[in-house]
């Protein structure tokens, strides 16, 4: 399966989306990075919008990619998809990261827009709501675009696609670790805690404890939106 993660708009979590969530379930992926000015963690190959003819040629012989699109690439990036006709033809998926803020809300709807007066259809058009507070649910959150979706059915909606704001993913990129690694580790953190001589290390191993059992329930949450997303 090869999926791009896209949206006009920066701050939605695209690399989140591809990083946290796609990437680590699709087996055999590679991780490609569409991205000119590259500002996040970057493992994986970076290819500016420029490089199209290139990329797509790549996933012509490649069976598994996550493609993240960075936002100052997209316009570009779909501007050449039209340009080679029917290249959108070689994703299985294109996922659309939204968050509830009304200007992400707006360009997440022109991107639905783009996709699918270029072509691409409905079924193929997947919308992941991230960040979604604990108060909160899609249907008030997100209404603008549950509203679109009534009036134009363009993507496909699937409210429980849902990713749970949580504190872990500003972590991760500090302690250099993924959610697997994480969830994965056997180490009896409490007894190093115990063993901790100075408070610098005590931070250091309780930081590493909270981030456990925040990875715990994100690989839940993760797992769910997986499944709903690409079923």
């Amino acid at each position: 399966m090869k999926i791009a993660v896209i949206n006009f708009s920066g701050n939605t979590g695209k690399s989140t989306v591809s990083k946290h969530l796609l990437y680590p379930r699709l087996k055999d992926a590679e991780y490609i990075a569409v991205e000119s000015i590259n500002a996040d963690e970057g493992e994986g190959e970076s290819v500016r919008g420029k490089q199209f003819g290139a990329l797509q040629e790549q996933l012509l012989v490649i069976d598994s990619a996550v493609i993240d699109v960075g936002s100052s690439n997209v316009e570009d990036f779909v501007k050449l998809m039209r340009q080679y006709r029917g290249s959108h033809e070689d994703m299985d998926l294109f996922v659309i990261p939204a968050v509830k803020e009304a200007k992400q809300i707006k360009d997440t709807i022109a991107t639905i827009q783009a996709l699918a007066a270029m072509g691409v259809p409905a079924k193929k058009i997947r919308v992941v709501f991230n960040k979604l507070e604990a108060d909160d649910t899609v249907e008030d959150a997100f209404y603008p675009l549950i509203a679109f979706h009534q009036d134009t059915k363009s993507f496909t909606l699937r409210p429980a696609a849902a990713i749970q704001y949580s504190e872990l993913f500003q972590r991760l990129r500090a302690l250099n670790v993924t959610i697997g690694e994480l969830v994965s580790d056997t180490t009896d953190y409490k007894a190093l805690l115990r063993e901790a001589k100075t408070p610098e290390d005590k931070q250091a191993i309780a930081a590493k404890i909270s981030a456990k059992r925040l990875a715990a329930s994100a690989q839940e949450n993760l797992d769910s939106v997986f499944a709903v997303l690409t079923k």
